[in-house]
């Protein structure tokens, strides 16, 4: 265990990467772990809302999502052609009340059905949504989410290893994985999928300006809120501003009229779905 120890000190010297923004990365889990890791959580994610019947059967919706998500993943591949191996797919949650989306590590997604009967979402504002959720996973924000819960661990183990308490810390380990993928995005993720974000949109051929009336919907649905100093996710009034300001350049992207070719999204309604790969 001692020897455990001294090698994650070294790791958590040398280890970083660099994401597609240039930022450099804290990184002591690699991504194909991360991927591994995030499909079994999916499954089970899948699993647990089926038994709960919360997996929701609209054909209608499920072909918006699949035709929108399925032109930003065109452009996704373009920026990281080995996310074209990806399994991609969306499951969608019967749960009114929570305006919510997210994708792993590897491309498996949810979209909550809060997100449409809350804020009435035009196609663009959806693109925007999932291109936001989309980055988190071009960018390698679950690995960084795993490898800092893994630094967290690294302090309870240490110090169960100091105190000879070798099954605390044979669980400190255990519990790193789990925790990982509940720990939220950092401030500094957040904003660089909200970036990469409104480029895949614009290049998929939605408006960038969505971006911005998507954050004033979102500010919209609660008068109160804690200060963005409490928050990992940047206050909308913020987050509405640094967007504005990257429309002008979003539009140059564009050609008028064009819209990126769907590729093959995968509609997530019983567990048996994802069983493949």
């Amino acid at each position: 265990m001692r020897n455990l120890l001294i090698s994650f000190t070294i790791l958590l010297a040398v280890s970083c990467a660099t994401s597609p923004t240039g930022r450099h990365q804290f990184m002591l889990i690699s991504p194909d772990a991360a991927i591994v890791e995030s499909r079994k959580a999916y499954l089970s994610t899948v699993n647990e809302l089926a038994s709960e019947q919360k997996l929701l059967h609209d054909p209608l919706l499920a072909d918006r999502v699949s035709v929108i998500t399925g032109r930003l993943v065109t452009e996704a591949i373009r920026l990281r052609p080995d996310s074209a191996d990806w399994e991609w797919s969306v499951a969608l949650i019967d749960d009114p009340e929570t305006v919510n989306a997210w994708c792993m590590a590897g491309g498996r997604m949810a979209v909550y059905s809060g997100l449409f009967s809350q804020l009435e979402l035009t196609d663009d504002e959806f693109a925007q949504i999932m291109g936001h959720e989309i980055s988190h996973a071009l960018a390698n924000h679950t690995a960084e989410r795993m490898s800092r819960a893994l630094a967290i661990n690294i302090g309870v183990i240490g110090a169960a290893v100091a105190s000879d308490r070798p099954a605390v810390a044979a669980g400190g380990a255990a519990v790193a994985a789990k925790l990982a993928l509940e720990l939220p995005n950092s401030r500094t993720a957040e904003s660089e999928a909200d970036q990469i974000g409104i480029e895949l949109a614009s290049r998929a051929g939605y408006d960038p300006a969505a971006a911005v009336t998507l954050w004033q919907k979102m500010g919209s649905l609660s008068g109160s809120r804690p200060p963005q100093f409490l928050s990992t996710h940047p206050a909308p009034e913020n987050r509405e501003k640094k967007l504005a300001e990257l429309v002008p350049e979003m539009r140059a992207l564009q050609t008028p009229g064009t819209m990126a070719a769907v590729h093959p999204v995968q509609i997530v309604q019983n567990p048996e779905d994802q069983t493949r790969g």
